[in-house]
């Protein structure tokens, strides 16, 4: 966006909420005063205004997402006509193969998680809703950058990608081979470039009314992969994929 035509108060609000987002416990208002650059009256005007919304709690010293933003962003869900038919067909594949279920959109460069179903068994992930990870490290985000032409992937990334874990992809070169066979076999697999003993496979649904592009994907621990079972997970996952793009 170009900043020229920004609304300076909506940019501060923005950037506030950025970090509260981002932080595992409520953050203080001195901090956020460091980290935004806003002046104190003005900062104090802004979580006074945003407190009064709900959009944000005031909790001991500090300041935390409130209930009213959670409200308002599941207003996305409910105007998502894929949230119905991705639980159905999630719901399918975990009870045949108990591996968690994700569904993610491409925002820029990076993945925004917008819906998961989780198995009956445990499993760490790094994909909690609304969360974002850079596409190019994981199999949802090249499953939806393979639905991209090799020129806008160029445009979007540079030369070098950040490495997330030691196997991350960090050659956008080396990323527009994979996509060049994500295009062909309609699957993108990522093994331990997210996170240390979890690999992906992904599929690409299509793009929603709103113009969103969206993906699908399964999590499985290593240690539960070997040859045949690996070959059905991907198979379910391409076939989900068709399920739900049916749906768009």
């Amino acid at each position: 966006m170009d900043k020229s035509y920004e609304v300076p108060a909506l940019r501060r609000t923005n950037d506030i909420l950025d970090l509260l987002a981002t932080a595992a416990k409520p953050v203080r208002a001195a901090t956020l005063a460091e980290r935004t650059g806003l002046s104190r009256s003005t900062l104090y005007l802004l979580l006074d205004t945003l407190t009064r919304l709900q959009w944000i709690d005031k909790r001991d010293d500090g300041y935390m997402i409130g209930v009213g933003l959670f409200e308002l962003g599941n207003a996305y869900k409910r105007h998502d006509q894929l949230q119905a038919a991705f639980r159905k067909g999630a719901g399918e594949f975990i009870a045949k193969h108990n591996e968690v279920v994700q569904l993610a959109v491409l925002d820029g460069v990076h993945v925004v998680y917008v819906a998961r179903e989780d198995p009956h068994r445990p499993v760490r992930l790094v994909s909690d809703l609304g969360s974002r990870l850079p596409a190019h490290c994981c199999a949802l985000g090249k499953a939806l950058l393979a639905g991209l032409s090799d020129d806008a992937v160029i445009e979007r990334l540079p030369e070098r990608l950040e490495a997330v874990t030691p196997h991350t992809v960090t050659r956008r070169a080396a990323l527009l081979r994979e996509l060049a066979v994500i295009r062909t076999s309609g699957l993108a697999i990522e093994r331990e470039e997210v996170a240390a003993g979890i690999a992906c496979f992904a599929a690409y649904v299509g793009m929603t009314p709103a113009g969103k592009r969206v993906a699908v994907s399964a999590s499985v621990p290593v240690g539960r992969l070997d040859a045949k079972r690996e070959k059905l997970i991907c198979i379910g996952v391409v076939q989900l994929a068709g399920q739900l793009r049916g749906a768009l």
